[in-house]
């Protein structure tokens, strides 16, 4: 019976095992097919996150910074170089970490190097503790950057940056420009040549170990660096010519004034300054307006500056030449029920006496003897209603109207310099235009190799005889603009400044001219607006400041007096840039 019992014992099997068998194998199965679904997961769907976690770990960017470009004048001075400076920055985090608030006297010691509220300086920190960059202070020098070094505060950083420095500061400041914190030019030739000045910083990609060994550079980005801007500026001249205009204004307590010199045959402005000015070194608390480039954006009738222009376009077409006689008898005239009249009757004048008595009279009765068209085209033609060609923000075209309908009484006006708004750097292509022959050529504040083609507007025998004009007003009339050991030619204005409905009571006083008259190379501009002495007339305010500027300039350029000069025949004799 026990034997029976065994055997039966031994034939059965064991089904315990066999289901824990299975058991096991499923869970085994079920992992592997989890860890192949994890993984195709990964690899299909969520590749750029761990790939991203390990970059983070192990990629690095390594950024070379390039400094600006400098602005340099013609002769190589610079008007604006960038200079080491260093910002302050905190990472919060680390602060709070390390409980770095509790040295108090640190703390009190870096806000007062940074001239700061330690408790504003300190809550603007902590006020988000698990962010990792917050500024302290931008752009410190590099003596209080040591010193902020040096109280090893943990969490307070240093970055290296540059700043924008202007040596000449307000004398060229209109004509500069500045930039902003962040290095981008925003006025003047900084914010034109932006991009050029700036440059392109060079990058390195590379991966590093746990040890932070570089093993693989992956990229290589060379630095781009900037361009320096040379301009057309010669700073001894715009010196010279802040100086005196800056006197000026302040002689005949005028609102502002500008003075523009210009190279004749190169269109090159040499100087370009207004008053009253900013130091852009340090623009806290200055008036908007006084960051105004006047020279390019006010607007305004040019008077009795005009009256060379109608001359010249008379002879041009043929209604009279320089030995012409005009006849202003009695003095004035009606037009369509408006006056047009001189302050006395002058009677019969010739063309230099209807410059020198600047007499409306005369001027007014030699345009309405041509045709209308050929009058306003010689206007559109020396450049009234477009920009100069110098591409910096905020030129003014001025406005001179392209209507059809002229009235008698508008041409007679626009005759004199009423009727039309320009800025005085149209004016100073107007006379650069005189003084090279007739030929118009873009005006430019870069120095230039190579000067531009020009227009021929004017013949050059038409331009010789307004000269030697001018040069009579000069010497018969606007005494006061004269140089001792030069001959130089201009013309005087006096406009009334328009308000709402009318004109009003305040007058811009102007002065162009040319030297030397014989062959002229320079000419300069002077515009004092709102003198609020009792001298306002342009021969009384402009006309001193054309005389000390231009002598200055002479002797800048080693262009020798008359007497000592002599003019080969030929030598840019009328003319210009055909």
């Amino acid at each position: 019976m026990t034997a029976k019992v065994k055997r039966n014992k031994a034939n059965q099997k064991p089904s315990t095992v066999a289901w824990r068998f299975y058991v096991v194998l499923a869970v085994v199965a079920a992992i592997y097919l989890a860890l192949m679904a994890r993984a195709a997961y990964i690899q299909v769907f969520e590749p750029d996150m761990l790939k991203k976690q390990g970059d983070m770990r192990s990629l690095r960017t390594a950024a070379s910074e390039v400094q600006r470009g400098s602005v340099l004048d013609r002769n190589g001075r610079e008007l604006a170089v960038s200079v080491p400076v260093e910002t302050v920055w905190a990472d919060p985090k680390v602060v709070m970490d390390n409980n770095a608030l509790a040295m108090n006297e640190h703390w009190q010691a870096l806000a007062d190097v940074l001239d700061q509220d330690v408790n504003k300086l300190t809550s603007r920190i902590v006020r988000n503790p698990n962010k990792r960059f917050v500024y302290v202070e931008r752009q410190v020098s590099p003596v209080m950057a040591n010193y902020i070094k040096e109280l090893r505060i943990p969490g307070i950083h240093l970055r290296k940056e540059s700043k924008r420095f202007y040596p000449s500061g307000e004398i060229s400041a209109h004509v500069v420009g500045f930039t902003n914190v962040d290095d981008k030019g925003i006025e003047g030739i900084e914010r034109v040549y932006d991009t050029m000045l700036t440059g392109i910083g060079g990058e390195k990609k590379f991966r590093k170990d746990a040890k932070g060994r570089k093993i693989e550079i992956l990229s290589v980005e060379e630095a781009q660096p900037p361009k320096d801007v040379v301009l057309s500026i010669d700073q001894r001249i715009q010196t010279l010519a802040y100086r005196e205009l800056k006197g000026a204004v302040s002689a005949f307590k005028a609102t502002s004034g500008s003075v523009i010199v210009a190279d004749v045959h190169t269109g090159e402005i040499l100087a370009m300054v207004n008053s009253p000015s900013f130091n852009p070194n340090n623009r806290a608390n200055t008036p908007v307006h006084k960051m105004r480039n006047r020279a390019i954006t006010d607007m305004f009738e040019p008077g009795s500056t005009m009256k060379p222009l109608s001359l010249l376009t008379a002879m041009e077409f043929g209604v009279a030449e320089a030995s012409t006689i005009v006849d202003t008898h009695p003095g004035w005239m009606r037009l369509g029920g408006r006056r047009v009249s001189d302050p006395i009757n002058r009677g019969e004048l010739t063309m230099e006496e209807i410059l020198i008595h600047s007499s409306n009279m005369g001027t007014a009765k030699l345009v309405l003897s041509m045709p209308k068209e050929f009058l306003l085209d010689k206007f559109f033609e020396v450049g009234f209603g477009e920009q100069t060609g110098t591409g910096l923000i905020g030129e003014t075209s001025g406005m001179m109207h392209e209507r059809s309908r002229w009235s008698q009484f508008e041409l007679a006006t626009l005759s004199f310099g009423y009727a039309l708004a320009i800025s005085p750097l149209q004016l100073t292509r107007l006379y650069a235009t005189i003084a090279n022959g007739g030929t118009k050529i873009p005006l430019t504040i870069l120095k230039q190799d190579t000067p531009a083609r020009g227009e021929r507007i004017f013949s050059p025998q038409l331009t010789a005889d307004l000269r030697a004009m001018l040069e009579g007003v000069v010497e018969n009339g606007a005494k006061k603009a004269k140089i001792d050991g030069y001959r130089v030619g201009g013309k005087t204005g006096t406009s009334i400044k328009a308000i709402a409905g009318g004109y009003g009571n305040d007058y811009v006083g102007l002065f162009a001219g040319m030297a030397p008259i014989d062959n002229p190379e320079v000419v300069v501009v002077v515009v004092i607006n709102e003198p609020g002495g009792d001298l306002y007339h342009g021969g009384d305010v402009a006309a001193p400041v054309f005389s000390r500027v231009m002598k200055g300039t002479m002797q800048v350029l080693n262009i020798a007096p008359d007497k000592q000069r002599v003019v080969k025949s030929g030598e840019r004799k009328g003319g210009g840039n055909a």
